[in-house]
């Protein structure tokens, strides 16, 4: 599989967004979803790939500056044909990669407390991400769950080697 800075107006794109954006709908109420929309993808401070399976786009991921030290995590999406695959965590492996690789030393996230997002969760936290409070324009919301890790340089070969922020104010969870 192949990670790349996708074409945000590729057919393959716009319709793994599309879907992405429907699957939450039910999820929260409106104001409880933080999902990016092409409009949020086209912002400076994005950059948004695409892992593809040949020429089947198997997912994708962003990082968002929030400021000089802190990016965040943004719209992680597996497409259902490639479910339980790896996909998420080899996007999410690059994703934190390339966090190291432009200097930021923390990448934070907000994903749901439902079921739903049970695996997201799983996963972030497979990879070392702490539960915290909310952060940036973020405001505590019972939908939401807020999780960061601390980046601590990268090893040779370009792997990173994060290293959880173990805040004080974080709740227990």
């Amino acid at each position: 599989m192949d990670i790349r800075i996708a074409d945000l107006e590729s057919p393959e794109v716009l319709a793994l967004l599309r879907e992405h954006l429907a699957s939450l709908a039910p999820t929260a109420p409106a104001e409880s979803r933080h999902a990016l929309d092409l409009g949020g993808f086209r912002s400076p401070d994005v950059t948004f790939w695409g892992i593809w399976d040949g020429s089947v786009l198997a997912g994708f991921g962003a990082l968002k500056q929030l400021t000089a030290a802190h990016v965040e995590v943004k719209s992680m999406r597996t497409a259902a044909s490639h479910l339980r695959q790896g996909v998420a965590s080899r996007m999410l492996r690059h994703l934190v990669r390339e966090a190291v690789a432009r200097g930021y030393s923390r990448l934070s996230l907000e994903t749901g407390s439902m079921a739903f997002f049970e695996p997201a969760r799983r996963l972030y936290a497979s990879f070392g991400f702490v539960p915290c409070p909310p952060f940036d324009s973020y405001k505590a919301d019972p939908n939401s769950v807020f999780m960061t890790m601390q980046l601590t340089g990268s090893a040779p070969g370009g792997s990173s080697r994060p290293k959880p922020l173990h805040d004080s104010a974080a709740p227990d969870r």
